[in-house]
């Protein structure tokens, strides 16, 4: 496998402390790392981040981009088993931080946010440590 570059100031590259403010590590994947996203208003969100420090699926080849959309299906797939959404909502931002990631957000019909865009980090519902384990073994299982 080739070596992918690493930038000493992404979160994601370095995972540890860094992304620890905002992710709970769940598991490595082929592509990817997977993280339960801090901020769970929406019961279930879950970030993908790429194993390469790339910008753009455009910077992948079309091999790594179909890997990486198999594992981001994988995922929702998990995701519907563990948490049953009504539907999940995809984003890929990164304005500021340049660093292929994808949030697979579990929406609830007269949930908050049912309808519209969902909010990127809200800080309305953050959880214990426990319960972020309880959540990340229940995904691992479902993977």
């Amino acid at each position: 496998m080739e070596e992918m570059v690493k930038d000493t100031n992404c979160a994601y590259c370095m995972q540890g402390g860094l992304v620890a403010k905002f992710g709970y590590p769940v598991c490595e994947m082929k592509t990817g790392f997977l993280y339960i996203f801090k901020e769970q208003s929406k019961r279930g969100r879950v970030i993908l981040a790429h194993k390469k420090h790339v910008s753009e699926l455009i910077d992948l080849t079309d091999g790594e981009r179909n890997d990486y959309f198999e594992e981001i299906a994988q995922v929702s797939r998990a995701v519907h088993k563990v948490f049953h959404p009504d539907k999940v909502n995809y984003g890929a931002y990164g304005d500021t931080g340049h660093h292929l990631h994808f949030h697979i957000v579990p929406k609830y019909e007269g949930g908050e946010e049912w309808g519209g865009t969902f909010e990127m980090n809200s800080g309305k519902t953050m959880l214990s440590d426990e319960e972020y384990e309880e959540m990340a073994e229940a995904l691992r299982k479902a993977l």
